[in-house]
């Protein structure tokens, strides 16, 4: 079905991104001296490592090579490092032939499927090596030697897929996506910090996109580097949802807009350390967000006295490290590490196939002796929480889960009127609910029956509240109810009338392609601290207390991906007196434990599996379950 109210959940966001937005600017406009300014970097560092799960301590790395190629002024060295226990990342590393300690860059790459092998980031890594840069270049976990599903049969996903999918099973478990592919960098720079070649006190990070994206987490995460250089990921976070552009697990994390963060404060969160930004005119990646993220970073550093260090070039043309980028890269990193070559990049660069690179037998660390794939330590980790959790009587299970969806009280919803529809021989009378501030329709109650218009809500009697799995309508065509029942449908956010219509997504809509329109606004709840599916529980207890105030005795009937707000609002709410389930899921535990779950982000709570699981839930609905 069409959704009218298409725009709901988009212009929710971008209301909330706009007000985080004013409210931080607000706090920069008030920044006049330099202690202001260092009062401010040591605010957002903080807040910024709290959004972060890392380990509790470093593991060794057990970092060994597997050969080398020499091309006579530098040598490639083929690494693996393990960045937590049987985790292996595999890496090349830059050594040039120079006496005494050289400067070094942390080469982090972007979302090519091939990971250090691409051209692009061959061509810069080894531009660095020539100029005498120490350069440790890394495979993302899903992209090149790293592939995480290849023993999935019938999975065609690329690296994009992969992240998602695997953040999702983090995320039940406490745990983020950005934070694991931070760690790797992290432990990257570790080992390349121990190579008695390094000079630690010239040490920079770079990359390019998704690359770009770690440069910018790890330059506010590590106090070790001593400049940055990140390309084609800063805009603004406002500029990306007023855009409706998507982006990866790792480059959203949970809680930044709850903390009051935007992207900017991820390199002032080392001011004054000598950084270029760098942007495209052409780029998705909004341009017009990179200046103006330069302007409020480069007031700071004005504070701080070190206007000159923090530079901006905007190459002429698409998304990629261009070579306009990648020389004022090599500019910003000579000038900080006071190497007396030009900045121009070399000409005739050597360029190696995906093999000759390769560090891993046969070119993936499937094939080392000691591999473990991230959703393998996930679903340890779930097995651990639940074997912690305890039980618990409802009223403490009520209470977890109001706090862990940070779910705002109910209330009897104010409604517009609609105009009804018919389909067949049924006539739909249509109610817009307005269920957040500011009279924001978020979702459509719909009344069946079988030859009557109405333009109010009948009084009194046996109530059937459906919950569908993607449309009431559409759903309630082809199920019969009892007679004696006046049957509701309700389109909670995001599903049904009130599904997004934009964002990114291709002519034929799918709802469970693991990029586009319900993962993006399930992350942007994720980044406020309020999952969608709190929005989701919201509408049904609203929908509820409206239905109640007839008189109407609720019983709920929920299908697929509609349950699990249900089982919450019914578990919830005494005004919803029975409750039957069909197509449920089993568990949040199975969502990790399946290798590529089809569940959605939006019924999903991070770190749920720490305080509770749907059986629980169900046995708390024992009396009401049918």
């Amino acid at each position: 079905m069409t959704p009218l109210f298409g725009t709901a959940v988009q212009d929710y966001y971008l209301d909330l991104v706009r007000e985080n937005f004013a409210a931080r600017k607000a706090r920069l406009d008030a920044l006049h001296t330099r202690e202001d300014a260092e009062r401010y970097v040591a605010e957002v560092r903080t807040k910024i490592a709290a959004l972060f799960p890392f380990p509790a301590e470093k593991t060794p790395l057990d970092a060994y090579e597997t050969g080398s190629i020499d091309f006579g002024s530098f040598v490639m060295h083929k690494i693996i490092y393990h960045s937590r226990p049987e985790y292996p990342v595999t890496a090349s590393l830059y050594l040039p032939k120079a006496e005494g300690k050289v400067p070094a860059v942390l080469f982090l790459c972007g979302h090519s499927q091939n990971g250090k092998a691409s051209e692009i980031y061959q061509t810069c890594q080894r531009a660095l090596a020539m100029k005498g840069y120490a350069v440790l270049a890394v495979d993302p976990v899903s992209q090149g030697e790293r592939l995480q599903f290849l023993d999935i049969p019938g999975f065609s996903g690329n690296c994009c897929t992969e992240h998602n999918i695997i953040g999702r099973q983090l995320l039940l478990t406490g745990e983020t996506m950005g934070a694991w592919r931070a760690w790797d960098a992290i432990r990257g720079l570790d080992y390349l910090l121990s190579r008695p070649e390094v000079d630690a006190t010239r040490v920079g990070v770079t990359g390019n996109s998704g690359g770009g994206t770690m440069t910018t987490f790890v330059n506010a995460l590590e106090d070790r580097l001593t400049m940055a250089a990140p390309s084609c990921y800063i805009t603004t976070w406002l500029h990306n949802v007023e855009n409706e552009l998507p982006a990866d697990s790792e480059q959203m994390p949970p809680g930044t807009f709850a903390a009051g963060l935007e992207m900017g404060d991820f390199l002032i969160a080392r001011a004054p350390r000598p950084l270029v930004i760098l942007g495209q005119s052409n780029d998705f990646f909004d341009p017009r967000g990179t200046k103006e993220t330069y302007e409020e970073v480069r007031r700071v550093y004005r504070l701080l006295g070190a206007e000159d260090a923090v530079r901006l070039t905007i190459g002429p043309g698409d998304h990629g490290y261009s070579k306009t980028n990648r020389e004022a890269m090599y500019s910003l990193f000579n000038d900080t590490a006071k190497v007396g070559v030009s900045p121009e990049e070399p000409a005739d660069i050597p360029l190696s196939s995906e093999q000759e690179l390769s560090a891993a037998p046969g070119g993936q660390v499937r094939n080392l002796a000691v591999n473990k794939y991230i959703r393998a330590f996930a679903a340890e980790k779930a097995s651990a929480l639940a074997g912690a959790r305890k039980t618990h009587g409802k009223e403490e299970l009520c209470a977890i889960l109001r706090r862990l969806l940070s779910l705002d009280d109910p209330f009897t919803p104010h409604f517009r009127i609609l105009r009804f529809r018919t389909e067949g021989p049924a006539v739909y009378s249509r109610f817009g609910l307005e269920t957040e501030p500011d009279g924001r329709l978020m979702c459509v109650l719909k009344l069946k029956s079988a030859d009557q218009a109405f333009y109010h809500l009948p009084a009194g009697g046996k109530v059937i509240l459906y919950i569908p799995h993607l449309d009431a309508q559409d759903e309630l065509e082809k199920l019969v109810f009892p007679e004696d029942a006046a049957v509701y449908g309700l389109d909670v956010r995001g599903i049904g009338e009130c599904m997004p219509s934009g964002c990114d997504q291709p002519l034929e809509r799918n709802f469970f392609n693991e990029y586009q329109f319900d993962y993006h606004y399930a992350s942007l709840g994720l980044m406020f601290g309020k999952p969608v599916l709190s929005g989701k529980v919201k509408d049904i207890l609203c929908a509820a207390e409206l239905l109640s105030q007839t008189g109407a005795q609720i019983e709920m009937h929920a299908r697929g991906q509609g349950t699990v707000p249900a089982m919450i609002a019914a578990l919830l709410s005494e005004k919803i007196t029975a409750l039957k389930l069909t197509d449920a899921p089993d568990s949040w535990e199975g969502m990790v434990r399946n290798p590529v779950p089809k569940d959605p982000l939006s019924v999903m709570i991070p770190n749920v599996l720490a305080e509770t699981d749907l059986p629980e839930l169900r046995l708390a609905l024992a009396g009401k379950l049918l």
